[in-house]
């Protein structure tokens, strides 16, 4: 079937379009118990002017969406813009995390000068142009000399960028690096400097609480908030996640703090588990799932199958009340060898990975509401909005995660995009492949 043809210079209203109820501002104004509804999305120079019942909406030229869903478009809270597309030219050469990190490192020392920072993080905000995300942060590796290249980058970008995705960076160092307290004030004043987000990897070192109070005490002197790599290994004792909640509680810190993949939170006694997630909570901390990278980099070995998926435990952290998400995290880098950024990807690999369905209910908020609250943008259909819409021809869940939906239209102010992606070969002079 063919895209809907969205009216020129006009009003118009999507008609019949079905919308979860999670992603509407108010969905108590529709009738039905049903997990989704049938609307008519009216939009008028360029935003949401009504959101009414199917039928209900006469004015504007009709755009039947035959009971196809309409998405608000996505935000991606967790990715690697600056490590993106290296694959071809540095190979992770086993799967495994510490092979990642020193292919990465000799790749970042020979190849990351300001050029080629600049158009791998192009291509990959293409992409997730093109997939209709419209809001996406992205961790920075802030190593040696490093941040001092990428970070001109990124604002760069985020100029560049102005009203197609907004874009946040974050720090990316090891948390032993707040041991050199002047090398930590360096990168504070540095993120502070581009409007950005101080971050740090964790697990448990012997002198964490020392850290993460070097750490925190610098975010709260900048007003910057805080957003961490915490726990990514099937390590059950490493324990970081709490000891950043019993930070937060004791230095009663005012920021936002985001928390990402915390997987040997699910290999942990369950007692000890739901202690640290009621610490979490009471915190105020999100937590990010990385589902497909960390599939792919937990509890790999040689010539043996993976024992378990390396997803934290949503489902615990959401019945106990922390805002959780999912996001992109690696694309064709050491850390992850494929992905496009592409947020229906990673929202129907979660799914499939850790069981968000029967029913679905809450969880297509991990990729649009939450994540939106968090950066501080728009993430539900709601009347005043913008017309930032994915539309699919799919009509139900089942459809929607049964296929690749390459055939999707996305609206921005109202309008389609060309939603072509980007050729790999544009990045051949780059990768320096030859295959």
């Amino acid at each position: 079937m063919e895209a809907p043809a969205i009216p020129s210079g006009q009003a118009y209203v999507l008609r019949n379009a079905t919308v979860a109820r999670t992603l509407l501002a108010q969905p108590q104004r529709y009738p039905g118990d049903g997990e989704t509804v049938l609307l008519d999305i009216a939009v008028e120079r360029g935003r949401i002017a009504r959101v009414a019942p199917a039928d209900s909406s006469t004015e504007g030229a009709p755009v039947d969406l035959d009971a196809g869903m309409a998405w608000p478009c996505f935000t991606d809270i967790h990715t690697h813009l600056d490590k993106g597309h290296i694959w071809p030219r540095s190979p992770n050469p086993d799967g495994r995390h510490a092979s990642a990190r020193l292919a990465v490192a000799a790749d970042r020392t020979a190849h990351w000068s300001a050029d080629d920072v600049a158009a791998r993080m192009r291509f990959g905000l293409r992409c997730a142009y093109a997939h209709g995300t419209r809001a996406v942060r992205t961790h920075i590796d802030s190593y040696g000399g490093q941040g001092e290249i990428s970070w001109p980058v990124l604002a760069a970008m985020r100029a560049e960028w102005e009203g197609r995705i907004a874009l946040q960076g974050v720090s990316l160092i090891a948390v032993e690096a707040f041991r050199d307290e002047e090398a930590g004030a360096r990168l504070a004043n540095l993120v502070a400097r581009f409007g950005g987000i101080l971050g740090a990897a964790t697990t448990t070192e012997p002198d964490l609480d020392l850290l993460l109070d070097r750490v925190f005490a610098l975010a709260q002197a900048r007003d910057l908030d805080l957003d961490f790599h915490v726990d990514e290994t099937n390590d059950p004792q490493s324990r970081s996640l709490a000891h950043i909640a019993r930070a937060a509680i004791k230095r009663r810190f005012a920021g936002r703090i985001v928390v990402g993949h915390c997987c040997s939170l699910a290999l942990q006694p369950a007692d000890e588990a739901d202690r640290t997630m009621d610490l979490v909570a009471e915190a105020g901390i999100a937590v990010v799932s990385l589902p497909m990278c960390n599939l792919y980099l937990m509890d790999r070995g040689a010539d043996r199958t993976p024992r378990w998926r390396g997803v934290t435990l949503l489902h615990e952290l959401a019945a106990g009340g922390v805002s959780v998400m999912a996001a992109s995290d690696n694309c064709r880098d050491p850390f992850y060898a494929y992905g496009d950024h592409d947020p229906v990807e990673v929202f129907t690999q979660a799914v499939r990975i850790a069981h968000l369905d029967h029913p679905v209910g809450e969880w297509p908020r991990l990729v649009t509401v939450t994540p939106a609250a968090v950066m501080g943008t728009v993430g539900r259909i709601a009347e005043g909005a913008p017309a930032d819409l994915v539309l699919f021809r799919a009509r139900n869940y089942n459809e929607l995660l049964s296929r690749s939906q390459h055939d999707r239209t996305v609206l921005r102010d109202g309008k389609p995009i060309d939603c072509a992606l980007p050729d790999y070969r544009e990045l051949d002079p780059l990768i320096h492949e030859t295959s």
